[in-house]
């Protein structure tokens, strides 16, 4: 596998229908076999639901969930313990970088 997508996130469920859209497609634009890895670090609203959502739809896509909020090094932690591609990429749940980028 060429790319491991690491999303740390918490409270993000406006945005990760359309952050998993646009990695989708940029891979696939691309050429690169690659996994997405959320982590849910103890979301109080509606993520997980859309995470398991996502992870229902694609192979692609992997999810871990923390019962707590635990903060972004141990959600990292644990997402690049399940890593399997050759590069690790990390971004953030909200949109702020592209991933065109």
């Amino acid at each position: 596998m060429d790319i491991s997508v690491v999303i740390p996130l918490f409270n993000e469920e406006d945005s990760l229908q359309e952050l998993h859209d646009w990695i989708k497609r940029v891979m696939q634009e691309n050429g690169f076999s690659y996994e997405i890895i959320f982590v849910d670090d103890g979301s109080t609203d509606g993520s997980w639901e859309i995470i398991k959502k996502l992870k229902n739809g694609s192979n692609m896509v992997k999810a871990i969930k923390f019962r707590r909020n635990y903060g972004k090094s141990p959600a990292l932690h644990c997402a690049f313990q399940k890593a399997e591609g050759d590069v690790i990429i990390t971004m953030d749940a909200d949109l702020q970088d592209s991933p065109d980028e």
